[in-house]
C-alpha cells in the first residue's frame, strides 16, 4: 500500500472512531488538499477510490486535473484558495465546489459565468471567524446579509468555511462556526484542517481539508 493511501486509511479510521464516540451518525468527507503535489504522487489515492481533491490555484488545477476528470467522472474538485474575479470562468468549468466565497463581487461574477456554463457550483461562504486583519472571509456580524445577497443571486450555497487564527486554540472558532450554520439552518460546514480535523468533527464539520497529514510536508 503506498503510504499516502496508508495515512489516508489511518485519518479514516481515526474519524469514525471519533464519529463513534461521540455518537453521530454522519461521516464527514476528507478533502485531500493536492495542491502543490505533482499527479504521480495523487495517483495512489485516486486507485485507492478517493474521490475529493482540493486546489488553490486554477491554473495548476486546469493542468492537473482536466484530463483525469474527463477519465473519472466520480472526482470533485474544491477550490480553496482566494478566488480571483479574472479567474472564475475557468474556475467554474474545472471545479465542482468553492469554498472561499467570500466579496459581493465574486458572489456576481460566479453567478453570471453560472449562468453562461450551465453549471451549478457547490458553495461555501469563508467567514472571518478570527476577525483577522491579514485574512479573506466575511466579517461575523455581515454573514446574513451576505448570505441573504448569495441566495438572491441563486448560489447553492452549503454551508459555511472557515480557516482559524494559527496560534490559537481552534476549538473555541469551530463551535462558533457550528452555532452560525445551524442559525442558518445550513447543514455543511467546511472546517479542520490536519492540525484540527478531530476537533472540527466534534464541532460537526461535514468536509475536512487534509494536506501534509497525507502527502507530507511541501517543499
Amino acid at each position: 500500500m503506498h503510504n499516502t493511501v496508508q495515512n489516508l486509511t489511518y485519518i479514516e479510521e481515526q474519524i469514525k472512531s471519533k464519529i463513534k464516540d461521540l455518537h453521530y451518525s454522519r461521516i464527514p468527507k476528507i478533502i485531500a488538499v493536492s495542491k502543490t503535489f505533482a499527479i504521480d504522487k495523487i495517483l495512489p489515492l485516486i486507485d485507492y477510490g478517493h474521490i475529493d481533491y482540493g486546489e488553490n490555484k486554477v491554473q495548476e488545477a486546469v493542468d492537473k486535473w482536466t484530463s483525469i476528470k474527463a477519465e473519472n467522472e466520480n472526482i470533485k474538485l474544491h477550490f480553496i484558495g482566494k478566488l480571483q474575479t479574472n479567474k472564475v470562468k475557468f474556475a467554474v468549468k474545472i471545479f465542482d465546489y468553492i469554498h472561499s466565497v467570500d466579496t459581493e463581487k465574486l458572489a456576481i461574477k460566479i453567478a453570471s459565468e453560472q449562468e453562461k456554463q450551465d453549471k451549478k457550483i457547490k458553495i461555501f461562504i469563508q467567514i472571518n471567524i478570527g476577525n483577522e486583519e491579514q485574512k479573506s472571509g466575511v466579517k461575523i456580524d455581515q454573514v446574513l446579509n451576505f448570505y441573504n445577497l448569495c441566495k438572491e443571486l441563486n448560489l447553492n450555497i452549503l454551508g459555511m468555511m472557515c480557516i482559524p487564527p494559527k496560534e490559537d486554540t481552534s476549538k473555541n472558532y469551530f463551535a462558533e462556526m457550528n452555532k452560525i450554520n445551524k442559525e442558518l439552518h445550513l447543514t455543511e460546514l467546511s472546517m479542520g484542517m490536519s492540525e484540527d480535523y478531530l476537533t472540527a468533527v466534534q464541532n460537526n464539520s461535514t468536509f475536512l481539508r487534509i494536506g501534509s497529514k497525507i502527502f507530507g510536508q511541501r517543499d
